[in-house]
């Protein structure tokens, strides 16, 4: 995934726009491998990529080695849960994540520029490539305690309000949209609670009750969610709908969370089922399995 070099603030160039206006490279490598992996394909086809990748792929930040990471947290959670998924070794990272974790509980991309807030998008962003890594590899004890404490400083927050003043935290929170991306939603953070409670084997927490409102107040007469817009970046090619139309990713993943919230059995912890799209073994298994 193609990044800025980070500068120290008095050496960065002014923004010619407001960055969240400026289309992103969903076609760049990274992003390429984030929608395989969520997709379910089984990365056997993909065999010699990882290695492929540390050979001759680094980061613009510092010419860092791929697999190694670099300082924004986001591309290094993508990191983390890709090379799981390809077997590359991305030990680094592992140590990375509870080092680098904010004192208030998240993360924040902008940590480096000297930012001690965390962000929600750069703490969901995190705590889904983490739980991706503990899925594919069979946990780890210092990554689940962050992650865990992650999800705290969210819930505190009924992952939707700041926690100085109690407003909504922004109005991204209810954006219908597929693919999901980088933006924190009620259903992005709702669908990651869902994977982590049936990984740890936890029952939903209530604070996320008005988030769940949120999900659930635009379903259809039908039944159905509508696409509520779409995110502008280059793609390979659109796998969403248009906007207004019926959308079955997102009338999929949006069913699963209220399925999970409304009912939800719980499996014994540790189970290592991919619960982000419900595939077991086969690998676009998300079509027919919740």
């Amino acid at each position: 995934m193609g990044r800025r070099r980070l500068l120290p603030r008095s050496r960065r160039p002014p923004r010619a726009e407001p960055p969240r206006r400026r289309p992103r490279p969903y076609t760049a490598t990274t992003w390429t491998l984030n929608t395989l992996r969520e997709w379910g394909l089984d990365p056997a086809p993909l065999a010699g990529t990882a290695e492929k990748l540390a050979a001759s792929s680094r980061w613009e930040y510092d010419d860092l080695p791929y697999w190694g990471g670099e300082v924004d947290c986001c591309i290094n959670a993508f990191t983390l849960a890709n090379g799981a998924w390809l077997g590359a070794d991305v030990g680094g990272l592992v140590d990375w994540f509870p080092e680098h974790q904010l004192d208030d509980g998240g993360w924040n991309c902008e940590w480096v520029e000297g930012s001690t807030r965390s962000s929600f998008h750069s703490t969901l962003n995190s705590i889904k490539g983490i739980l991706w890594y503990e899925q594919w590899t069979g946990g780890h004890n210092a990554l689940r305690a962050s992650r865990q404490r992650a999800q705290e400083y969210l819930l505190e927050r009924r992952l939707l309000y700041r926690a100085s003043t109690g407003e909504r935290v922004g109005e991204w929170v209810e954006y219908l949209a597929y693919p999901l991306r980088w933006v924190y939603t009620a259903l992005n953070v709702l669908d990651h609670l869902r994977a982590a409670s049936l990984y740890d084997g936890v029952a939903p927490d209530p604070r996320a009750a008005d988030a769940v409102e949120i999900v659930r107040a635009p379903r259809q007469p039908d039944g159905r969610w509508l696409q509520g817009r779409r995110y502008r970046g280059q793609v390979w090619f659109d796998v969403g709908v248009a906007v207004g139309d019926p959308s079955p990713w997102l009338t999929f993943l949006a069913t699963r969370v209220l399925d999970w919230w409304d009912e939800g059995p719980q499996p014994e912890p540790g189970d290592r089922r991919r619960h982000y799209f419900g595939w077991t073994s086969t690998p676009l298994g998300f079509f027919c399995t919740t």
